[in-house]
């Protein structure tokens, strides 16, 4: 940890609960990899305390922070400025202190293709997708993949009127059509069916119900679809052993996790996030 004193600047993270964020490692790693006498820091705030967090990281002089669960959407109408990503997604993941006035940016949508080019080369753009879920996750990687335009997005999620929401939000803001399904496997079999690339945003199969899985017809998980579970932990979900035992290319979270860090970073920064050094922090964390 470096020494405390005036030109040390001061990162962190608010959410609530933020026991098990993997981001204050991951950061630091990165900070102390590039020589940078910066420091990250946890802030644990209540949902009702989160004007006054904003405000007490504004008057304290942050120098940036990460914003999670369950603040993503709340945040905006306390920043100064929204870049076009924070926008169009309507959340916020990454703020900036730039003399004072703060700045909101999301991460989480360029993480997600980040870490599906890098690590599987795969573009997504012409493509069909099927997301599990209609959350905060599924949001960030819906709006990234209308934003590369995908041929056909697909809604999947065990209540219904969540992902209308969604939907209607998504089209509205990109103009892309959607479509939205129940999670019985009858739906779910028309859409996957067709389907190139299935992402789970859902938490199921997530420590500690690993054996939770999301009701998709395995016979259906067959090459060349690509299956992505944001999941971490474990990082073979039941959803990903049996995709890659029938032969599926397959994707854990980690790398969405590191991406949309090593974003932030670069925000934060101007520099690129050392991604390398940023997956070992969490891989160690993790003890992988």
């Amino acid at each position: 940890m470096p020494e405390f004193s005036g030109d040390l600047r001061v990162f962190g993270i608010i959410g609530y609960p933020l026991s098990h964020s993997l981001s204050p490692l991951m950061q630091r790693a990165a900070f102390l990899q590039l020589g940078l006498k910066h420091e990250y820091v946890p802030f644990q705030v209540q949902p009702r305390d989160l004007p006054g967090a904003v405000e007490g990281a504004r008057a304290l002089g942050l120098a940036g922070f990460n914003v999670t669960i369950p603040f993503k959407e709340a945040i905006l109408p306390l920043l100064d400025e929204l870049s076009g990503e924070a926008i169009l997604m309507g959340a916020v993941n990454t703020v900036v202190n730039r003399s004072g006035r703060l700045w909101g940016y999301n991460t989480d949508g360029r993480g997600f293709l980040l870490s599906l080019e890098k690590e599987l080369g795969m573009k997504v753009q012409g493509k069909e997708a099927l997301l599990l879920g209609a959350g905060g996750a599924a949001r960030a990687v819906a709006f990234a993949l209308a934003r590369e335009k995908v041929s056909r997005l697909t809604i999947a999620n065990r209540t219904g009127a969540k992902a209308i929401k969604l939907a209607r939000d998504l089209s509205s803001r990109t103009g892309i059509p959607v479509e939205v399904c129940g999670l019985d496997e009858r739906e779910l079999s028309r859409f996957l069916s067709a389907a190139h690339l299935l992402v789970n945003t859902s938490p199921l199969g997530m420590y500690p119900n690993r054996d939770a899985l999301p009701p998709v017809p395995v016979e259906l998980l067959q090459p060349p679809l690509v299956v992505y579970d944001l999941i971490y932990n474990p990082l073979q979900t039941r959803l990903l052993k049996m995709a890659s035992q029938k032969g599926c290319r397959t994707l854990n979270g980690l790398g969405m996790l590191v991406y949309q860090g090593a974003e932030s970073f670069r925000v934060w920064t101007g520099q690129p996030g050392p991604v390398e050094i940023m997956r070992l922090a969490v891989e160690k964390a993790l003890e992988i």
